[in-house]
């Protein structure tokens, strides 16, 4: 059974206290332990005219479980303002370099344009993040397994699969040699990204704030997957 539409002890309830400090300037607390991306989420999930977000606070605040947002439609107040300046549809893309790796699976650029529609290309292959809850398989649990969607490498399983109520598919462990991290300091952010092993495709980051049994959760771009039922 997979993981998915439970409710979960780690999780708590959302108290957003919202003071309005200007034009379309916004604080929030957030009670629960969630990272930046959720809250961020939560800010254009329930306020859609606020165009622009950013942190308030150090880098080392980010993984406390009490704090502080602001959500600003004005002039951004931190480098984290940027990444709201996403297109309607899809994704916001990233400027993190990536660091030189061998992949069994590879293609040049003009094929993996040709392989994958505009925005798993941004996903993929520029560490580009979808906006929350716009992907069908975040709802998706039906049993199955979840694989790259640039090589087909089953990454995933079903079993794995939780409903982390942040807006992105969400799994508490990938499948045995599926998977590859690193750090990745985009954003002004330290955080641990995920690729896929086979052909280096940006799948999502992982953080230390799921289910147990392993405590992780693999906060992945819909997009970066395919699914596959399992067969009835």
């Amino acid at each position: 059974m997979h993981g998915g539409g439970g409710t979960h002890p780690w999780k708590a309830a959302v108290t957003p206290l919202c003071k309005i400090s200007g034009p379309r300037v916004i604080t929030f607390n957030l009670t629960f332990r969630e990272d930046f991306d959720t809250a961020r989420g939560l800010g254009w999930r329930h306020y859609p005219q606020i165009t622009q977000i950013a942190q308030i606070g150090t880098q080392g605040n980010l993984m406390k479980s009490r704090r502080s947002f602001l959500f600003a439609g004005g002039a951004a107040v931190a480098a984290l303002a940027a990444v709201s300046r996403w297109p309607k549809t899809a994704v916001a893309q990233s400027s993190a370099a990536q660091p030189a790796e061998n992949f069994e699976f590879t293609r040049t650029e003009a094929q993996w344009r040709q392989m994958l529609t505009p925005a798993q290309y941004t996903v993929l292959r520029a560490e580009g993040t979808e906006r929350p809850y716009s992907s069908p398989l975040n709802t998706e649990h039906r049993n199955g397994v979840f694989s790259c969607a640039g090589c087909q490498l089953d990454a995933f399983s079903s079993h794995t699969k939780f409903d982390s109520h942040t807006g992105w598919p969400s799994f508490w462990a990938p499948l045995d040699h599926a998977v590859v991290t690193r750090e990745d300091g985009s954003y002004g952010m330290t955080r641990t990204e995920v690729h896929c092993r086979r052909c280096g495709g940006h799948l999502g980051h992982v953080f230390d704030d799921g289910p147990k049994p392993t405590g992780l959760r693999y906060c992945m771009n819909g997009l970066a997957l395919n699914f596959t039922p399992a067969a009835a």
